[in-house]
């Protein structure tokens, strides 16, 4: 279901800035007014995007209406079976490169870009540093000078913006998005003052080319929510293709970092959603990422961690067995939902 909107199609070509197409790809479920604010900054770029792809798992009318107002040439999709995040950018994605799509730019629906130089942003570090995916520095959006979720940089845990400036040891990415939750093995140190190499949040902001997608794959329909940008993020190192993160530009996200317990006097977090639903996709799908090649050596961690959480933070040994039978379930690629 295709509708052109009059404006800015093809705006790479009309601006003369560059002519590879770029197709945004926004996942949404009914979060209406927190969608019309996230296209308001995706399709006011100042380098235009050249194509918009919605995936809505809700499939609303109202949302349509929105898609088809917008100044660019955009293509609605409403799916009647809720796909998640995951099968969301995985179908979102597919599509983009169906249409031509030379780069991929994600983004969801209660999240925006920072500003309207943010693609053009990405796009020049990309192009400095022949990068295969880059993404933005992820950041609170009720205070932007916070990182949306915490990223560890050898022992020490970075928790603002400025910090990432800041010379440390390589870092594990930290959770991306509120699902991800399996730390990233550890990455090079910074050698650039606007690149953190072989670190990145997907979906929020990232922008792919289509070579990367096709060597790296779409996100997995099994994961639903929660992790899928972790498994995805598992394949894209794997690749060896060249990634990171842009210190120079951000996108503005709700604070996920609550979720995220301290251990050890902080020198090592867990995960602990409030809410049920999530706690069960984020630990079903954790058990199956840290069975992939390249993670299995972080298992013994993962025990010692939760273990200590539950056992000694919380004195829940009910909240142990949960945790270990939903990582069962991922472990053994049973994808039950609650």
């Amino acid at each position: 279901m295709r509708a052109e909107g009059s404006g800015a199609a093809g705006g790479a070509a009309e601006s003369g800035a560059d002519s590879r197409r770029v197709v945004a790809v926004v996942v949404t479920h009914r979060r209406l007014d927190q969608l019309r604010a996230s296209l308001e900054m995706v399709c006011g770029q100042t380098r235009p995007i050249d194509h918009l792809v919605v995936v809505d798992n809700a499939d609303e009318q109202a949302v349509r209406e929105l898609v088809e107002s917008q100044p660019v040439e955009a293509t609605y999709v409403g799916s009647r079976h809720n796909l998640g995040g995951a099968g969301g950018f995985a179908l979102g994605m597919l599509h983009a490169l169906a249409t031509g799509a030379d780069l991929v730019w994600c983004a969801d629906d209660d999240g925006r870009p920072e500003g309207p130089e943010v693609l053009a942003t990405l796009m020049a570090c990309m192009d400095r540093h022949g990068l295969a995916e880059v993404s933005p520095v992820v950041c609170d959006l009720a205070e932007p000078d916070r990182l949306a979720f915490p990223l560890r940089r050898g022992v020490v845990w970075r928790r603002w913006r400025s910090e990432l400036f800041a010379d440390g040891e390589g870092g594990d990415r930290g959770a991306g998005d509120p699902g991800a939750g399996v730390p990233g093995a550890a990455g090079p140190s910074r050698t650039d003052t606007d690149l953190l190499p072989g670190i990145a949040s997907l979906f929020n902001g990232a922008l792919f080319t289509a070579d990367c997608l096709d060597r790296v794959g779409v996100p997995d329909l099994r994961l639903f929510i929660r992790g899928d940008e972790v498994e995805m993020h598992r394949r894209l190192v794997r690749s060896r293709l060249p990634f990171g993160t842009c210190l120079t530009t951000a996108y503005l996200h709700p604070q996920g970092s609550d979720e995220f317990k301290p251990i050890l006097g902080g020198r090592m977090h867990t995960q602990f959603p409030d809410d049920p639903v999530k706690r069960h996709f984020t630990y079903r799908n954790r058990g199956y990422v840290l069975t992939q090649p390249g993670n299995r050596r972080l298992i013994p961690q993962e025990i010692l961690r939760f273990g200590w959480y539950f056992l000694v933070t919380r004195r829940d040994p009910a909240g142990l067995r949960e945790w270990l039978r939903l990582q069962r379930l991922g472990a053994g690629e049973r994808f039950d939902k609650p």
